[in-house]
């Protein structure tokens, strides 16, 4: 079987692999996509019609500077794609002062001068009368917040590589790839393929290509649900995206009710279910309901029946930031997994930095946080 020559062979086409394929195909070069499934699909971590996309940022001021990166890229996208692709609700961040979620919040907001309000639970129900928290907690509203559309952004980076030239794969599994000094070899049910670098955005399945992220990037079942809501006051307008640490429930993320669409809810580590990404159990049960549902209690209004459930996963790294690298023995090798759950708002520009890395090994953006020999993973190994 003779064999295909490219310049870069990116393995996933999800959120992050479709970014990375056509900023490779933007920057002229000759690059493969694979995708097991379709594009886009509903098995992995970039399924559904949306994704929070935030500046706050509780988890590290460090994604700060990257969420301005992609978000310059995603407006650069829907020009280029002609389609809109932002919608900006604005964002809340809720909990109690001492939360995680809060602290993390304001220091982002300060380090990073970013716009913002500090809300107290008075001030938050005069100004968005679907919330109804303990006079204890507070919010930080932050206006530059908004939502992605998950599949549509996928589609959009594909389609535009494809009309720049890039060679895109669906249903086409990869069985093994291999490394020489300055070659990839990638074998796959309908060919052998060669390039000289390789990206591995696989998602769920990243580790099953490279075992050595075993216990780095790992799948987790989630569930999200779409409610009947009573009132005006979830509604697109009236209802920023949020998120919301309480104490004795966890961590929640919301969208606006959008049409026939619903409100949307998930909640960060669903049930702590750890999973294999080919048997998941994709069934909604009465469990994963209850989980959702008992978030009702800090809103206005009842949450009504769910108009829809989705079940997902997330791959999260020990740390819960994200592995972004080269491999250290074979530095045309770029890795792209662990994404924990927060990374589908970045996928614009986690594209170009995968670009650099598959390009020259390095880029100029800080992926510090990200790197592969951080001592949070070398301790989870």
């Amino acid at each position: 079987m003779s064999k295909r020559v490219f310049d870069t062979i990116v393995i996933g086409a999800g959120g992050m692999g479709s970014a990375a394929i056509y900023e490779l195909a933007r920057r002229g070069r000759r690059v493969l996509g694979l995708e097991q499934f379709t594009i886009p699909h509903e098995l992995g971590s970039s399924a559904g019609s949306t994704r929070i996309f935030r500046f706050a940022y509780f988890e590290h001021p460090s994604y700060v500077p990257l969420m301005r990166l992609a978000f310059e890229r995603w407006r650069a996208l829907e020009r280029d794609f002609g389609e809109t692709l932002v919608t900006v609700t604005g964002g809340l961040d809720l909990g109690l002062p001492s939360s995680r979620v809060i602290r993390g919040a304001k220091a982002a907001c300060r380090a990073h001068r970013l716009a913002h309000e500090l809300l107290d639970a008075s001030a938050l129900a005069r100004r968005f009368p679907a919330w109804r928290v303990p006079p204890e907690f507070e919010a930080v509203y932050q206006p530059e917040a908004g939502f992605l559309p998950a599949d549509r952004a996928i589609v959009a980076h594909v389609t535009l590589a494809r009309k720049l030239g890039a060679d895109v794969r669906e249903n086409e599994a990869v069985r093994s790839w291999s490394a020489g000094a300055d070659r990839i070899t990638v074998v796959t049910a309908a060919g052998t393929y060669e390039a000289g670098s390789l990206v591995l955005a696989a998602g769920a399945w990243t580790s099953r290509l490279l075992p050595r992220l075993n216990g780095l990037a790992v799948p987790e079942r989630q569930v999200v649900g779409w409610f009947e809501t009573a009132g005006p006051h979830f509604a697109l307008g009236a209802f920023p995206v949020f998120i919301f640490e309480c104490p004795e429930m966890g961590t929640f993320y919301g969208f606006p009710e959008r049409g026939s669409e619903g409100f949307k809810i998930g909640k960060f580590h669903h049930r702590l279910q750890t999973v294999d990404p080919d048997t998941i159990e994709r069934r909604v049960g009465p469990e994963d309901v209850g989980v959702l549902t008992g978030f009702g209690r800090y809103l206005s209004s009842a949450m009504g029946e769910p108009i829809g459930l989705k079940t997902c996963m997330f791959v999260n790294s020990p740390d819960e930031h994200f592995i972004i690298d080269v491999l250290p023995e074979q530095p045309n090798v770029v890795i792209a997994a662990g994404f924990s759950g927060h990374g589908f708002k970045f996928c614009s520009g986690v594209g170009e930095i995968l670009a650099d890395l598959a390009m020259g090994g390095t880029t100029p953006h800080d992926t510090g946080l990200f790197r592969l020999s951080r001592p949070d993973l070398a301790r989870a190994n």
